[in-house]
């Protein structure tokens, strides 16, 4: 998980952790591509949640939540809620956490869900590619059904044996007709799934088995908001 929270007000997520090759200030293996959201409003509390719960599990400080929250947010999304046209026009952000500790893999149910939905197309960048039965078979049937499903991943890796694992399930996937590019000017190290101009996600969450399955991690999604377009 990689948060940036700001008095529960600004929240700043996705796959950049704190180090100079994120940001391209030190190279390693070429230009370092990643993607973040800065998210403002009821929305960042959702991160506030998944911090404090971890905090909280391991050196238990806080009674209460509360004293974290903005208070205005709750007037905000009052007013929100009744006006339709104005959360028309907003569209959805909502940021969710997944966990080893439960018996649900709601990262990989996300991804499933976005590929069984789509209708016209799915873009998805991950660095890693290590998925389960399930997954690439969603991602196949989605294809086969007329989904223009495109796949991009590193050119220039950051650990070799994964890459050669990530390579060993292109002839599968490409034999169904998903299209899959390699970012060749360097590290894609971004995990993003966008559909139909309709919902997209920016996270932590790799399609890799560490990532749906190991590891504590999180991610937001987007559904009918313009952000979406970007």
């Amino acid at each position: 998980r990689k948060f940036v929270i700001i008095d529960s007000e600004i929240g700043y997520t996705g796959g950049l952790n704190i180090a100079d090759e994120y940001i391209n200030v030190k190279e390693r293996f070429g230009y370092w591509k990643d993607n973040m959201v800065r998210i403002q409003g009821p929305a960042t509390w959702n991160l506030t949640n998944l911090f404090l719960n971890m905090w909280n599990s391991f050196y238990y400080t806080d009674e209460s939540y509360e004293p974290f929250r903005i208070d205005h947010f709750m007037n905000e999304t009052r007013e929100i809620q009744e006006d339709e046209a104005a959360m028309n026009e907003m569209g959805f952000v909502q940021p969710f956490g997944d966990t080893p500790l439960d018996v649900e893999p709601v990262g990989e149910n996300v991804y499933r869900e976005i590929l069984n939905n789509a209708q016209d197309y799915v873009y998805i960048y991950t660095p890693y590619l290590v998925i389960s039965y399930e997954l690439q078979t969603a991602m196949q049937l989605a294809a086969k059904r007329g989904v223009d499903v495109r796949l991009m991943t590193p050119g220039i890796p950051d650990k070799k044996m994964v890459f050669r694992l990530t390579r060993s399930y292109y002839r599968p996937l490409m034999k169904a007709g998903i299209k899959i590019y390699e970012y060749t000017p360097g590290f894609l190290h971004a995990k993003t799934f966008v559909s139909d101009d309709k919902v997209a996600t920016v996270g932590t969450i790799n399609l890799d088995y560490r990532s749906l399955y190991l590891h504590f991690e999180t991610s937001t999604m987007f559904y009918y908001h313009p952000v979406i377009e970007d």
